[in-house]
């Protein structure tokens, strides 16, 4: 038995009532029902990871003063942009023009060229980046958990070293096996399991720091961060300010999915009206959240602050709440894996199906009985192509192993392009604006500032990346 009809979905409940019309939308697809709140809730699904814990590790670098400024600034931005990005929604009218499926789509609508691949190379390679650094992290929470143990029972003087690369293996052996979920309409339970995880690690990561807080522990702050000479030199001050300003961008990029969101909502309101909202309470709704996490793990914690606080034993006790706490990360990391992959997954995909329409082992799906399960149809290309991905994005996790440097470099490569550089130019075709007029002025400056705060963000990351090469022994037994 084999069905032909990879990409697409059948529902005949829609048409019960004998009217087709009445259950779709303009554009022929079957009627949305998303709202502002509903979308609310993917937006800080998207936005809130496993970033806010290195959030007080970068204001350490940064101090009060430039923490929390650079925190707001971002904030301010992405919120700024993101609206710019609802109203592309729909070309050439914001309200009334035909939808935009994808960013590649409303880029292709509003710029076309070259841009159009500009963008797919910034998004792709974003959603490429961040499942590698996804691989990293979960195995790093995962050894967590085992040390944590090991430190609980034989003290916290032990060195406790295990080895990351089983737990990566097991990571991408899930996620192979999670891969073949065919699409993201049937990711719902994984996300929503993955959304209550990353609320709950962050909220014990921020419980506990607030404990640390108030046992009365001194710690060492500065208006500047890190005291050049004391606890850095110079150069590593200028590195890793620049680190830090990366490590923010990414905590609040979630401009790759922002149109596939808005694609869910109802037209009524219109969709760019709802979504701004949603983006309005999202962006502050996560903010809040950043700067607590931030500014009380910098205050639990001072100069010192590590780059990740609970995968870097900021906090050994109780151990049972830190061992809790990563598997959380863990889990979430499972669901936010595919979240991000499922739309690269399906980008090569329906490519392939559309340059080779006849190939049987592309397009041809076998009806497969899975027990406790079903039928499970199974796609060979599907199958081959997922797997090869995984096994790649776990390779060259376990060849760079470096948290937050890779955390850096993600969100300065992607947070121009994607968070600014598009919207701000789809806003200004979309608008008609005369060059040369004030507000095209300042669109453009603020464009150009947030081009030199990601170039300066990639080269803290590249150097930290290249130092942590250079420390690195791969054969060696890593803690």
């Amino acid at each position: 038995m084999q069905k032909t009809s990879m990409f697409i979905e059948q529902n005949t409940g829609d048409y019960e009532n004998g009217d087709i019309h009445k259950n779709l939308d303009d554009d022929g697809r079957v009627k949305r029902t998303g709202t502002w709140l509903t979308a609310s809730a993917h937006i800080i699904t998207a936005v809130i990871g496993s970033g806010v814990l290195s959030l007080a590790w970068a204001i350490a670098q940064l101090g009060w003063v430039a923490g929390s400024a650079v925190l707001m600034a971002f904030s301010f931005i992405t919120y700024f942009t993101s609206t710019l990005l609802a109203d592309s929604y729909r070309a050439p009218d914001p309200v009334h023009g035909k939808r935009n499926y994808t960013y590649m789509d409303a880029v292709r609508a509003y710029l076309g060229g070259r841009k159009v691949q500009l963008c797919g190379l910034a998004q792709y390679g974003n959603l490429i980046g961040i499942t590698v650094g996804y691989t990293i992290t979960a195995s790093i929470s995962m050894v967590a958990v085992k040390r944590s143990n090991c430190f609980h029972m034989h003290g916290h003087h032990v060195k406790c070293q295990t080895s990351n690369y089983p737990f990566m293996i097991i990571f991408a052996c899930t996620q192979i096996v999670l891969s073949q979920i065919p699409n993201f309409h049937k990711l719902s339970w994984l996300s929503i399991l993955a959304a209550i995880m990353s609320f709950t690690y962050s909220s014990i990561g921020l419980g506990l720091s607030i404990a640390k807080v108030a046992g009365g522990e001194h710690v060492r702050t500065t208006l500047t961060g890190v005291t050049v000479g004391v606890d850095v030199s110079g150069s590593e001050k200028v590195w890793r300010t620049f680190q830090a300003i990366g490590d923010i961008a990414f905590a609040y990029a979630y401009s790759t999915v922002l149109v596939e969101i808005q694609d869910t909502i109802k037209s009524s309101p219109p969709e760019n009206k709802s979504m701004k909202r949603a983006t309005g309470i999202g962006v502050s709704t996560t903010t809040t959240f950043y700067v607590l996490c931030g500014l009380v793990g910098y205050a639990a914690f001072g100069n010192d602050a590590p780059g990740n606080f609970l995968t870097g034993f900021g906090f050994y006790e109780p151990f049972w709440l830190i061992d809790f706490a990563n598997i959380c990360i863990a889990v979430h990391l499972i669901g936010a894996y595919q979240v991000f992959a499922q739309p690269l997954f399906g980008f090569v995909e329906g490519w392939c199906s559309r340059q080779w329409p006849d190939n049987k082992f592309i397009t041809s799906e076998h009806a497969v009985d899975v027990p406790l399960y079903g039928v499970y149809y199974l796609n060979l290309f599907r199958l081959v192509w997922r797997t090869a991905y995984v096994i790649l994005t776990a390779v060259v996790a376990m060849i760079f192993p470096f948290f937050n440097d890779f955390l850096g470099l993600i969100g300065a490569g992607s947070f121009w392009p994607l968070t600014v550089y598009f919207p701000i130019e789809m806003h200004i075709a979309q608008t008609k604006m005369p060059k040369y007029s004030f507000r095209w002025m300042w669109l453009k400056i603020l464009s150009w500032v947030c081009l030199i705060v990601s170039l300066i963000a990639a080269a803290g990351s590249v150097q930290g990346l290249i130092q942590s090469l250079k420390a690195y022994k791969p054969f060696q037994i890593q803690e």
